[in-house]
């Protein structure tokens, strides 16, 4: 059970950490609402990239949510020792670590905060928002609506080529290659439209050319049922972004890569971001307090706001270096993505332990 005190030190930081995230979220939005309109699909309305703005504000919020947990412990924390709140705790036998542990605990509840937007809120509106983006540019609501443009798939010895994936469950002007066992290619289905129901493909349109050992036969096959493991969910995660991703369907989609031989180098990288994330969160709040102890404590709010700033956004490229590193030498997963999160959370411990 925690202390008073501790529950104390715990709510001045949430108080400073969600005025930081207010500010930060809404200056964010902000931003990305001015380029939308400046740079986006001119068939869009304002209307309509409103509502993408705010359908994306808990992921850009989960994006921002370490630099809100650091600057919000060092406004919140700050203020406390502004006030000599903190020399009366340290005076009444409140050891430096007893401070840093009281907000680690509220580093740990931001961070499982963080873990909710990441696999919650933040790809539900990523996704809502690439709907809503969809049927503004196509002029009327689209289901369930996935980005429309062309791509490569691969299922076991069919390579599929969809030129218009409408949406999750239906794609239309695509070729199926089906290979042998011998990786020789024996007959190309060309479709008109597709629509997956009741665990089948259901394919119209259906052109199949035929490679046999002296001929080239074509037959017009109409319509036909497909069997596949290229289901709707897998074609979803397969095209959305990284960061739209859940964990899980992360996990999903780079077991579905590595089953059919593919490189899911990148979708292991970021699924092992996502579970470091929160434990990235709870070592920029450690980092932040010695702060306050030290001389930077004398230069008021501005001071530390311009630090947490700038140790902050030094910290997003160090954790985008460590990843472009990791993949172009071959660093394992964890290692690209919990290096520079775990040299600063014992840097932050070592700080805190040696602080006056």
């Amino acid at each position: 059970m925690l202390a008073r005190s501790d529950r104390y030190i715990i709510r001045a930081i949430f108080g400073l950490t969600g005025i930081v995230g207010l500010g930060l979220v809404t200056l964010y939005s902000f931003i990305s609402f001015i380029t939308e309109i400046d740079q986006g699909d001119k068939s869009m309305g304002v209307l309509s990239i409103f509502k993408i703005t705010v359908l994306t504000m808990p992921a850009g919020l989960y994006v921002l949510m370490p630099l809100v947990a650091m600057l919000g412990t060092l406004l919140g924390i700050g203020q406390m020792a502004a006030q000599s709140e903190l020399t009366a705790l340290r005076a009444a036998g409140y050891s430096n670590m007893r401070i840093g542990g009281a907000a680690l605990v509220a580093g740990l509840l931001l961070g499982l905060l963080a873990v909710v937007l990441g696999e919650s809120l933040a790809p539900a509106g990523q996704q809502a928002a690439e709907r809503v983006k969809v049927a503004a540019s196509s002029g009327g609501e689209v289901d369930r609506g996935v980005r429309s443009k062309p791509l490569w798939l691969r299922d076991g010895g069919n390579i599929y080529f969809i030129r218009s994936l409408q949406s999750r469950d239906r794609f239309a002007d695509a070729e199926i290659y089906r290979f042998n066992d011998k990786l020789q290619l024996g007959s190309i289905l060309s479709v008109e439209k597709a629509r997956h129901l009741d665990g089948l493909w259901h394919l119209s349109g259906v052109v199949e050319t035929q490679f046999e050992d002296d001929a080239v036969r074509v037959d017009e096959l109409g319509e036909m049922d497909w069997h596949s493991g290229l289901d709707p969910e897998v074609l979803e995660l397969y095209v959305l972004e990284a960061d739209t991703v859940s964990a899980a369907g992360l996990l999903r989609l780079a077991r579905y890569l590595e089953s059919n031989g593919l490189d899911a180098t990148d979708q292991r990288l970021e699924l092992w971001r996502k579970i470091i994330a929160p434990i990235t969160v709870m070592a920029m709040v450690l980092f932040a307090v010695p702060f306050v102890f030290g001389p930077t404590r004398g230069g008021g709010a501005g001071q530390q706001l311009l630090i947490g700033v700038l140790v902050g956004v030094g910290f997003h490229l160090l954790n985008e270096v460590s990843a472009n590193l990791g993949v172009l030498y071959g660093w394992t997963a964890p290692v690209a993505a919990g290096l520079p999160t775990f040299a600063l959370l014992l840097y932050a411990a070592a700080r805190l332990a040696t602080a006056r």
